[in-house]
């Protein structure tokens, strides 16, 4: 059964809705009602994990801010038949890298057993970590603990202050070993870098400075724009406003992303309206400049004089893959940075599977209908216009051939747990490089069919017919080559006689008409 226009726009929106329920990634972790879970022979909650800046100002810290955990009212009462046994909640802040600090030699024995403790290593029941070493950049891993006291129903840890002084990427694990213990957390801890970077997570922090050299590429690239768009406005083709409308849609989603991680830096915590509006905006800029470059591929205003028509033909299959293309895009982005979806979600790897098939289908039909248009002009003869199909073909060449080699690198980079290893500090360049890879094909299509005094002289004129017959005359006109004579001064011409006795000459610089005594320039 075929699915209706509207249905990709309602899947989006519920994907929206639902995403926007889950609390943003944030530089201050919140804990509301989380449980541990078991893992070996202990219980582990994980209190977090990011990359965090350092500097010799020793500005960068791990604030715990009552942070607590509640235990239920039958796991206090078990405890007191075992005689008051108290039961401990320990927090290691450590270096990620650095997985041997928590744990004996058994990798899955994370808390003491009987016989380690017969060696005299531990005590039997208490969790098993390294001892502190002492380093420049001062002792680790961080331990820190919580003890029930024998019948209360709350463990609360110090506000206490863990001084980050050197850079790299930082674990947060809550840990007991008491198999009765049914303990929830409560509280949060404010993860902060170096001056210069506030609360974003390190992975992100270059983002911010990267949105902003963007916002003022975008600004240069709309400025020259402008100038040519003001300068030549009564020469500007219909393809040239959808190209100002790609433009501002780039320009308001590279600035809406660099306010969002602003406030976020500020702020500790993602602000949920600022990131939903700038996926959108990144979503619909997408789908506008996949459209736009079809349509250009389709020759539209160039060989079509009209946007295809509706119903079943082109015009309704494009407007199907454009919602299709936005709804998936849509999901996706606002998912990923507004929701709770991991890496690793299977939910994300449908979206990005979903979002790529469909991008395979753009690129298929793109590079088709450019075969097909550039085929057409050169039967007309029209070498001003092939030339310029030529270039376009070209720049999405290279373009698409760049992203397929950075996927390549996007997957490796992922699949060997790059946000795990030193090489967290330089995963910002892969949305990075996706944002310049689109910049410089848009500027591509900006000089290629920037606003000037012949514009009009690669837009199809009034007498253009619709290619979706084949032919570029109106209904009834018969062509005639003529061969070179007095108008052989200009590259290429055709004349066509239509069935009102109407003669229209094209020309590489113009289209012109005869009727009657009546001379005119169309």
């Amino acid at each position: 059964m075929p699915m209706s226009a509207s249905s990709p726009v309602m899947l989006a929106v519920a994907a929206l809705c639902c995403a926007l329920l889950f609390c943003a990634d944030a530089s201050v972790h919140d804990y509301t009602g989380e449980r541990f879970a078991a893992l070996g022979n202990a219980f582990v909650l994980s209190g977090g994990s990011e990359g965090v800046y350092a500097s010799p100002a020793a500005d960068s810290f791990i604030r715990f801010e009552k942070v607590a955990f509640k235990r239920t009212k039958e796991s206090a009462a078990s405890a007191e038949e075992d005689g008051n046994r108290t039961a401990t909640i320990t927090a290691v802040v450590s270096e990620a890298a650095d997985r041997d600090a928590v744990g004996g030699s058994d990798a899955r024995a994370l808390c003491c057993t009987p016989d380690m403790a017969s060696r005299g290593t531990c005590t039997e029941g208490s969790l098993v970590h390294r001892a502190p070493n002492s380093t420049a950049s001062g002792s680790w891993p961080k331990v820190l603990s919580a003890s029930f006291l024998p019948g209360a129903l709350e463990a609360v840890f110090p506000d206490e202050t863990v001084a980050v002084a050197r850079t790299g990427m930082y674990s947060l694990r809550f840990v007991h070993c008491d198999a009765s213990l049914d303990a929830a957390a409560e509280g949060k801890t404010i993860w902060k870098n170096s001056r210069g970077y506030g609360y974003l997570p390190g992975r992100m922090a270059p983002l911010l400075a990267f949105y902003g050299v963007m916002s003022l590429a975008f600004a240069a690239l709309a400025a020259f724009w402008f100038l040519r768009y003001t300068r030549f406005w009564r020469e500007v083709v219909p393809l040239q406003n959808l190209v100002t409308v790609v433009i501002a849609l780039g320009m308001v989603e590279v600035t809406t992303w660099y306010l969002d991680l602003a406030e976020f830096s500020e702020s500790g915590v993602r602000p949920a309206g600022t990131t939903f509006w700038a996926a959108t905006a990144g979503a619909v800029r997408r789908t506008v400049s996949r459209v736009l470059v079809l349509l250009v591929a389709m020759g539209y205003g160039v060989v079509r004089p009209t946007f295809p028509g509706g119903g079943g033909g082109a015009g309704a299959r494009v407007a199907a893959l454009g919602l299709a293309f936005f709804a998936a895009s849509e999901a996706l982005e606002v998912g990923e940075h507004v929701g709770a979806v991991s890496d690793h979600d299977h939910s994300r790897l449908f979206l990005v599977l979903t979002v790529a098939a469909l991008d395979a289908a753009f690129i298929c039909w793109i590079f088709a209908a450019l075969s097909r248009t550039i085929g057409r002009l050169k039967a007309r003869r029209m070498a001003a216009k092939v030339e310029l199909y030529r270039r376009l073909a070209t720049s999405l060449t290279i373009a698409v051939a760049v992203s397929l080699g950075w996927i390549t690198f996007e997957v490796h980079f992922k699949s060997t747990d790059g946000y795990q290893s030193e090489r967290w500090r330089v995963a910002w360049v892969i949305p990075a490089v996706w944002q310049l890879i689109s910049f410089a094909l848009l500027c591509a299509v900006c000089l290629v069919w920037a606003p000037s005094h012949d514009s009009t002289r690669f837009a199809c004129s009034d007498e253009c017919g619709d290619d979706d017959g084949g032919d570029d005359v109106e209904d009834g006109a018969r062509p005639l080559m003529i061969g070179a004579g007095p108008l052989s001064y200009v590259d290429n011409w055709a004349c066509y006689v239509t069935q009102d006795a109407k003669i229209i000459l094209r020309t590489d610089s113009g289209v012109y008409a005869k009727t009657g005594q009546e001379d005119k320039r169309v």
